[in-house]
């Protein structure tokens, strides 16, 4: 009899390339697209710090390896924004972003959607301004 394990969502994603990809096509998009100009004010006129801090949460929200925590400790990801008014005009375009970032990446649809799920419910819980 064979062990068979499932692979992980960051062996799925494709391990830190597949990461940075989508971390640096959601970058892009923000950084080009009109629409996401709010989302985009908030951030430093250099992307290279976020683009980075992004792709270490994610390798190990994904269950890869720990870069964030390493570097900063427990995200507390509420906190970290809280200096950032953050109403559903900026959630939206945060996700239309990452929603157009997730179109371009190798993945199934079925990982797509399970991910923009769980960046919609994150993107949602960071809201701390009223609309």
């Amino acid at each position: 009899m064979t062990e068979t394990s499932t692979p992980s969502l960051f062996e799925t994603l494709g391990g830190e390339p597949g990461i940075r990809r989508l971390v640096d096509d959601f970058y892009t998009v923000m950084d080009a697209e009109a629409f996401a100009a709010g989302i985009r004010a908030l951030h430093p006129p250099a992307l290279d710090g976020s683009r980075d801090k992004f792709f270490w949460f994610l390798c190990g929200w994904s269950g890869g390896p720990n870069h964030y925590i390493e570097r900063y400790g427990h995200p507390r990801l509420r906190a970290r924004h809280l200096p950032y008014p953050i109403a559903t005009p900026e959630r939206d375009q945060w996700l239309a972003c990452m929603q157009r970032a997730l179109a371009r990446q190798p993945w199934t649809d079925a990982v797509k959607e399970m991910l923009l799920r769980s960046f919609f419910d994150t993107a949602d819980w960071m809201r701390n301004r009223p609309d």
